[in-house]
């Protein structure tokens, strides 16, 4: 008997129907002796309309206590959804409870909206499952030390699962979702993309950095951290598919690099259009200059991301950087009222209409010349280059997102991902 963890997304959780088709496939996974531990998200489509309801009363603001009351609102979507597939799991002859994130409790710091799992006390979940109940706990959210509900920041309920399944030591944690495992990019802007058998962790969490929607990168990180094995696949196959066959589909995230996938130089193509980028024109070249920007941004809890500094030339510089896009218009203001007068630099300006492409693959940190082949291969669509940067086995560049998805394309096609 195995310890098993689902996570089922908001697509799978979208209506009572498929509420009903998750609690028979959980209850297939049950009767076969496994004790079950399921994290559902919101019903699709619930947490940005709870939201909307918060932006129609009152303008977004950065202040803590708006962003206690968004993280209040918001985490009832998943409390919605896991109670009735508690209901659907007991329709189906199982015992079943739920309990929202507080309840178990997942604690967490006090960052509202982006908060981080600190801990899990899985005490009252084991007791539930040596009795013989089917578990759920709600995705996305915890509580901190003074008792407030936190949300982990959209798609946080791959990280509640992924952290569920860590704590308690669960032998395997399957996220469901609505494509039925990892490609080699998205199907929708390259037809011919293939669904990867297995990817190695680091490159799935590179794909999730740059910008892969498969999985949460948090996600990626806490598998890696605490080696929980991990596959997608999709709630979409019906739902009493053999269970041998279907604990085989999808994608294995692994932690080792067999020999087959070492073969690969390059494994997939992600990109992200919810990037802008800013820059700090005129700044005095002096030491400590970077940290002044970077650490103002990082202070106002926004997350950076592709970093380059300009050559300085009559002592001075340029420092341009990307955020998401919705920090765009707070990260320009901050700059602009803060950082700007404090350095002497000349401007801030931005642009909100780049995109990221990243290539990805273990392999290439055993072959030479893979940089030359993609920018080649963008150079011949005409595509310009804006930023690039690396790590071991990733190359990422910044371009105008007019030209995302040719540059998906033509780099899809220059490495032969569309063969098998």
């Amino acid at each position: 008997m195995a310890l098993i963890v689902h996570k089922y997304g908001g697509t799978s959780m979208g209506s009572t129907e498929r509420i009903r088709n998750v609690a028979k496939r959980v209850a297939k996974w049950a009767r076969a002796g496994h004790q079950m531990v399921v994290v559902p998200s919101a019903m699709s489509g619930e947490t940005n309309r709870l939201l909307a309801l918060a932006k129609d009363l009152a303008p977004p603001r950065p202040d803590t206590a708006y962003n206690r009351e968004l993280d209040m609102l918001a985490a009832t979507g998943e409390q919605a959804s896991s109670a009735l597939l508690a209901i659907a799991l007991q329709a189906e002859g199982l015992e079943a409870v739920s309990y929202a994130g507080w309840q178990v409790p997942i604690k967490t710091n006090s960052a509202y909206t982006k908060a981080r799992i600190e801990s899990i006390d899985d005490q009252k979940v084991r007791a539930d499952l040596a009795a013989g109940r089917v578990v759920i706990v709600t995705g996305f959210q915890g509580v901190d030390d003074a008792g407030n509900i936190t949300t982990l920041g959209r798609g946080g309920s791959d990280t509640s699962a992924v952290a569920v399944a860590a704590a308690m030591k669960a032998d395997e944690c399957l996220i469901y979702t609505d494509v039925d495992g990892v490609y080699t990019t998205d199907p929708r802007i390259v037809p011919e993309a293939r669904r990867l058998h297995t990817v190695s962790f680091e490159e799935m969490l590179e794909m999730a950095s740059m910008g892969s929607k498969v999985l949460q990168i948090r996600s990626v990180e806490f598998a890696g951290k605490y080696k929980v094995p991990m596959r997608v696949l999709s709630s979409f196959t019906p739902w009493d598919i053999d269970l041998g066959e279907e604990a085989r589909s999808g994608t294995l995230i692994t932690f080792e690099e067999d020999e087959q996938m070492e073969q690969a130089v390059v494994s997939g193509i992600a990109f992200n259009r919810d990037e802008a980028k800013v820059s700090v024109l005129g700044v005095p070249d002096k030491p400590g200059i970077a940290y002044q920007i970077l650490g103002a941004v990082a202070d106002a809890n926004i997350e950076v991301d592709v970093i380059i500094q300009n050559v300085s030339k009559d002592g001075k510089t340029d420092f341009s950087f990307t955020v998401h896009r919705n920090d765009y218009a707070r990260t320009i203001d901050l700059l602009k009222d803060k950082v700007v007068p404090a350095l002497g630099a000349q401007e801030v300006a931005g642009d909100a209409k780049i995109c990221k492409v990243s290539i990805v693959g273990i392999g290439m940190r055993s072959h030479v010349g893979i940089a030359s082949k993609m920018f080649r291969a963008l150079s011949e669509e005409g595509i310009n280059i804006q930023m690039i940067s690396t790590s071991e086995i990733k190359t990422s560049v910044v371009i105008d997102e007019k030209y995302m998805e040719l540059a998906v394309r033509a780099l899809h096609r220059a490495f032969d991902l569309d063969q098998a």
